[in-house]
This record gives structure tokens, C-alpha cells and sequence, in this order.
């Protein structure tokens, strides 16, 4: 178990009914494949031993002694192998048949968990043949020795509480208080579920929503091994419809009528850091009569899964489209508060000829459109200055035209050099003074105009540039609302190509320009009237700050986490140095320029990520990047 990743697989063995040897042998052939692909928790389906479909075959003692010799042989096979497996089976105790999920590790079987919930409707009859098992935990006799007997097991890996599995069956998932509840309270963070469902038209996209549902209701990974092809025909088909979920996401899924192994790896760190920020999850917990047991699991295989390189953008087009235009609604639907409690009259945004300041105008003008306001009190404010290229200056008024804005042109030079005269600053002397005088001459623009117009002005500035504290303080940090402030770099591209394809004509040929445009503060001299200043050079690709970002906030991961995912996002496109050049500088970054985040504006949250103080991100703003400066040192 790398960086908290766990091997997992689910499997649908071909069976016999009531062929117990047959059933057997290609348990144990699955299991071997299992333990070669480096699996570390193993799940079969429900009475695979047997069949679910053995009906009143369930009573024969000649089928349970097989089943309980069977799974004997079963369990040495995991001997001296770093695995826990589930097998399902039938188990007499006092008399009373259960329906039993067996617990394997370390060549013997190390707990039997009876079935909670039988259902007996439609085409289900188990208590024909099965008791329910509602008891307290307890001890039974099996293969010589005594091993524990109940609904309430934990199974908690040695040396690694974060890897703690729990177990269901079939229908316990179905009821309305599933099992894996009070489960995941007590402490597991992964559920297994041997199932036997039967499949029938529409089922599958419910048995999906169940399990992604249960997943992210407990925040765990979720284990769902189904009954496939061998169970009886007489009434039902069974598909091996096996799924693996994360906290409500499916990261594998098996082909209907199609037996075999699943695959994936869960992120037991990952849940452990969302189960500490969630502080009402372990609210009410009943832990009482849990038994715990512990088992050995290991393994170095390699990491399966995938990760986007742009983890804030969906990666199918149609949830691309659905997402931009929520987001944009939601944007919108903040500034259109805003203006209405403040009773502005206007609003006044500075325009750059750039992504940001265009993504805040749509959104404005939006607004305005929801306000039944007329858009020429948008007032739409270009200043160019030293570093202004004509390009961006020609798109600024274009797309103010296009949009029905008022539109005003300020040359801020003279203003800028009279200030540098004022404070003795040497024009030649291109420093941070030199580059932020004309970022605070813009907001002292917009800012005296809103108070002339009675306005909002209105902030431009994205999270990424938040996360980087890539903003002039007091300047392009400051405005009276931020549209932006929780929208990172890598979604406005897409943001704004979702409204120039809505709006289309001349606003979608004037987007796609703005689109093509290298990213730049402009705030030093143009070379030969092209961009001279490119952010990307400076701070590092914004692509990687958001990867970073994501990783690092949203989810708490490690530095030598990042960098593992990153390495795999990115493969062939930058390499090592690369990515821990910019890693480096996100988190010395992100640490020193938090007094900025400290004192920024109000801005409606969008995503699962947000800098605001008075929201997702509380931090001190003189806290150290030692720890985490070190820890990529050693890398």
C-alpha cells in the first residue's frame, strides 16, 4: 500500500449449483489470479460456494459439510499472502442456518458474518432457508478452532488503521438503514458486499446508484461482488454486475454477463483526511459491540487508477456543458444578490483583453439580464498602460461593443508616471513598485468611477491566481465583489467557451481570440507589440498550480503524494524536475501569500474549493512551508 492506495478486487467465479468442488476449484484459481495482480482485499459473491439458487438443497447436510470443507481448503491458499478475502457461504449454528460472508487471512478463515436482512418479496424466498441474525457478536466452532460470529466485525490491517473493511450482504445495502452505517462509524472505511442480484430490466442503473450512494453517504470505498453466470436460470439471470466505488464515484465497473476480476485501488487516506474535515460524520456513532480482528495485507502493485490533469474540469463533454452553465448560474446569481442589496445602480469592471476580466463581464452582463437592467450601466473600463499590446487592447473594445456595454477608455500612463515622480521611483527601474503602480492606478480608476456612477466594482481575479497570491495587493486584489474567487484558471478557459458558443456571431469570434491569447499581466513594455511578460514563464504552468491545488487543498494530500499523482497526470508532457520546480513554488507560494487571501473581497464559492477566510480556508498567515518544503527535498 503505496501513498494509501489499497489493491481491491471483486470477482464472479463460474459456478455449478450445489457443485461445491467445481465451485471451489475455480474460487481458488480466482483467488491465486487475485493474489498475483497484488489484491489485498478480495471479494467473492453471495453463497458462491454453493450457488445462491440451491433453494431447499440449503438443508443437506452433505452440501454444508462440502461448503465447510471447502472453505477450509480455500482459506490455506491465503497462508503466508498479505490478503483478506470474502467468500460467501451457508453456516449452521445451534440448528439455525445463516447466510454468511467468511472472513479469510492468514490461511484460515477469521470471522463469519451472517446476512442481517433476508428478503422474502418477489422473486426472493431466503427465509424459506435462512434465519436472520440479529444478535450480539459471538464465537463459534470452526475447523477446530473458535472464530467470531456476528453482524458488527471490524477488520482493521496491522500496522495501518486507516485500512479497516467491514462487511454486508446483498440486501442489507437495499433496506433503509443499511449495515455499512454504523460500520463506517465505528470505523471501517471499506465495505465489501457479496450479492447475489438477480438482474432485470433498469435494475443495473439503480444497483449503481445504491452503491455510489452508500459509498459517499459513509464516505468509503465500496466492494460490490455480484453472482454471475453458472446460478440457476429456472427464474433468474444473474449478470456479475461488480462495481468498486470511492466516496461516491465508481472507479471500476464490470461488464454485465461477463465473469470475471475487477480491479482498482481505493484510497484509504484520501477517506481518512475527508472523515477528519467532515466533523459531523462520527456524530452520534454507536461503537458499542464491535469485535475487532485483526489482518495482515500488503502489497507493491502498481497504481491502476487515472488521474485528469485538469482535476476541476469534467472530463465528458456533456457534463463539460452542464457544469459550465451551473457554474456560471451561480456566479450570476451572486452578483445579482449583491447588486440588489446594495441598490447599485452600475457596475464597473476593468477590462483587460484577458480570460478573467472577460469570464467577469459575461457574468455581469448575465446579471444584468436577470435584473431586467439595462447593460449600459455596465460600465466596462480598458486602461492601457506600459505593457498594453494592441492585441489585447483591440480585444478589450470589441468585446465591450459586442456585449451592449457602456464602454471607457483611461490611459493610465501619465497618471503612473506622475506617481513614480511623486515618490521618486526611477521609470527605468522595472521592480515590483514599478509593475504594481499601474495595477493600483486601475483599481483607483474603478474604484473612484463606481463611487461617480453609484457602482460595484467588480473583481476579476480567479483562485489560482488566489492560490499564487499572483495579484497586486491593494490593486487587482481588491474590488467590492469577485465573481471569480473561487473559479480556477484551468475552468474560465472553458467557462468562456461555453458562453461564446452560446452567445455565438461576433461575441464568440472576439472569445475565441481572448482564448488564444498568452496569459500576462501586461505590466511591462511589450517586445516588438507582442506580450513580453508571460505568467507562465514567471509562476509556473497554471495547469500544474490547479492539479496542486486540488491535491493539496482540496483533498490534504502530502507533497511526496502530489508529486506521485502529478508524474502520472503529466507523463510525457514535463518531467521530474519540471514538476517539482513548480511544486516547489506552489507551496512557498501558497504559504507566504496568504495575507492576501486573509482580506479578500466577498465572492460566491463555486466548486469544491474555495480560499475564502470566511469560508473553506482558515490559515494563519504567517504559517511555515517548512514540513512541506522538506518533504520534497527528500524526494
Amino acid at each position: 500500500m503505496k501513498y494509501g492506495f489499497v489493491k481491491v478486487a471483486a470477482a464472479t467465479p463460474r459456478i455449478r449449483v450445489a457443485d461445491v468442488r467445481y465451485n471451489s476449484e475455480n474460487i481458488c484459481r480466482m483467488l491465486s489470479q487475485m493474489q498475483e495482480g497484488g489484491a489485498e482485499v478480495a471479494v467473492f459473491p453471495e453463497l458462491c460456494l454453493c450457488g445462491y439458487t440451491c433453494g431447499d438443497l440449503f438443508g443437506q447436510d452433505v452440501l454444508l459439510r462440502a461448503c465447510a470443507s471447502a472453505l477450509e481448503e480455500i482459506a490455506k491458499l491465503t497462508e503466508n499472502k498479505p490478503l483478506l478475502a470474502f467468500v460467501g457461504v451457508p453456516f449452521e449454528m445451534n440448528g439455525v442456518l445463516y447466510n454468511c460472508a467468511a472472513a479469510l487471512n492468514e490461511g484460515k478463515v477469521v470471522a463469519l458474518i451472517p446476512k442481517r436482512h433476508l428478503p422474502n418479496y418477489a422473486e426472493f424466498y431466503e427465509k424459506r432457508n435462512f434465519q436472520p441474525y440479529t444478535g450480539e457478536n459471538t464465537f463459534v466452532p470452526f475447523a477446530g478452532g473458535r472464530v467470531p460470529f456476528g453482524n458488527k466485525i471490524l477488520f482493521r490491517c496491522k500496522g495501518n488503521a486507516d485500512l479497516t473493511v467491514a462487511a454486508e450482504l446483498c440486501e442489507d445495502l437495499w433496506v433503509p438503514a443499511p449495515p455499512s452505517v454504523s460500520h463506517a462509524v465505528a470505523g471501517a472505511n471499506i465495505i465489501v458486499n457479496l450479492s447475489a442480484s438477480d438482474e432485470t430490466a433498469g435494475k443495473a442503473e439503480y444497483r449503481r446508484l445504491l452503491v455510489c450512494a452508500q459509498s459517499a453517504k459513509t464516505v468509503s470505498g465500496y466492494i460490490y461482488a455480484d453472482a454471475g453466470d453458472g446460478e440457476s436460470t429456472t427464474d433468474m439471470a444473474f449478470s456479475g454486475h461488480n462495481i468498486i466505488c470511492e466516496n461516491g464515484e465508481i472507479l471500476a465497473e464490470s461488464k454485465p454477463f461477463e465473469n470475471g476480476i475487477l480491479y482498482s485501488e481505493i484510497d484509504v487516506a484520501k477517506l481518512a483526511f475527508e472523515r477528519r474535515r467532515i466533523n459531523t460524520f462520527y456524530d452520534g456513532a454507536d461503537r458499542d459491540g464491535y469485535t475487532v480482528v485483526e489482518f495482515e495485507a500488503g502489497s507493491d502493485a502498481e497504481l491502476t487508477r487515472t488521474f485528469s490533469p485538469q482535476p476541476f474540469v469534467p472530463a465528458e463533454s456533456s457534463a463539460l456543458g452542464e457544469r459550465s452553465e451551473l457554474i456560471l448560474s451561480i456566479q450570476t446569481a451572486g452578483l445579482k444578490k449583491r447588486l440588489e442589496h446594495t441598490g447599485a445602480e452600475s457596475a464597473v469592471i476593468g477590462i483587460s483583453g484577458g480570460l478573467d476580466s472577460a469570464l467577469a463581464l459575461l457574468v455581469t452582463v448575465r446579471a444584468f439580464a436577470k435584473l431586467g437592467k439595462d447593460p449600459k450601466k455596465i460600465i466596462a473600463v480598458t486602461m492601457p498602460c506600459f505593457g498594453t499590446t494592441q492585441k489585447t487592447l483591440g480585444n478589450s473594445l470589441r468585446l465591450m461593443k459586442e456585449l451592449g456595454v457602456t464602454s471607457r477608455r483611461v490611459n493610465i500612463a501619465g497618471a503612473v508616471r506622475r506617481h513614480f515622480r511623486d515618490i521618486g521611483h526611477d521609470e527605468g527601474v522595472r521592480n515590483a513598485a514599478y509593475e504594481n503602480a499601474q495595477a493600483r492606478t486601475r483599481t483607483l480608476v474603478l474604484m473612484d468611477i463606481a463611487n461617480d456612477e453609484n457602482g460595484l466594482v467588480i473583481g476579476t481575479g480567479d483562485l489560482s491566481e488566489l492560490a499564487l497570491g499572483w495579484a497586486t495587493y491593494n490593486g487587482d486584489h481588491m474590488s467590492m465583489y469577485g465573481v471569480n474567487a473561487s473559479v480556477p484558471k484551468t475552468l474560465v478557459k472553458h467557462l468562456i467557451r461555453h458562453e461564446a458558443v452560446r452567445l455565438g456571431g461576433r461575441v464568440q469570434k472576439v472569445l475565441e481570440d481572448i482564448l488564444a491569447t498568452e496569459i500576462s499581466p501586461e505590466l511591462l513594455p511589450p517586445e516588438n507589440g507582442a506580450i513580453a511578460q508571460k505568467t507562465e514563464e514567471l509562476v509556473g504552468p497554471y495547469e500544474l498550480h490547479d492539479f496542486y491545488l486540488y491535491y493539496a487543498v482540496r483533498w490534504g494530500f502530502s507533497p511526496a503524494k502530489v508529486f506521485y499523482l502529478a508524474r502520472r497526470a503529466f507523463a510525457g508532457k514535463y518531467g521530474d524536475e519540471v514538476l517539482k520546480k513548480w511544486l516547489k513554488n506552489f507551496y512557498k507560494r501558497f504559504f507566504s501569500q496568504q495575507f492576501k487571501r486573509s482580506c479578500l473581497p466577498d465572492g460566491v464559492k463555486v466548486g469544491s474549493v474555495s480560499l475564502s477566510p470566511r469560508g473553506d480556508w482558515h490559515m494563519p498567515s504567517d504559517a511555515v512551508a517548512a514540513l512541506w518544503l522538506d518533504e520534497l527535498n527528500q524526494l
